[in-house]
């Protein structure tokens, strides 16, 4: 397997093909509007909500931490999660301008 060779792209390239790589999963993407939709911290158990198992809930939501999308505080023996607004705000900023940009539908070139 070869190296990805991010160090190629600009910090803007790599930053958006991360944001990208989280929302490649359905379960990335469940969590996310779970936590958008109970509009809080969840401190319980995200296992009913979502459907899979634990281990893998826990992986998503590391990928979603590292990402810098959710934050977690630990509470005793449980972890609360929520949106991280500021880096959710910078995020969608990038990517925005990433989504609108505009191919010239005046130049037929293909």
């Amino acid at each position: 397997m070869g190296l990805a060779k991010t160090e190629m792209f600009t910090d803007e390239q790599n930053k958006i093909a991360l944001f990208a790589k989280a929302f490649g999963h359905p379960a990335r993407v469940s969590i996310l509007q779970h936590l958008f939709k109970i509009d809080s911290c969840v401190c319980g158990d995200l296992v009913n909500e979502i459907g899979l198992a634990q281990p893998t809930i826990s992986q998503h939501l590391k990928e979603l931490k590292h990402l810098g999308l959710i934050k977690g505080n630990v509470e005793g023996t449980s972890v609360c999660y929520c949106i991280d607004k500021e880096n959710w705000t910078a995020m969608k900023a990038l990517m925005n301008q990433f989504l609108d940009q505009d191919v010239s539908l005046n130049n037929d070139c293909c």
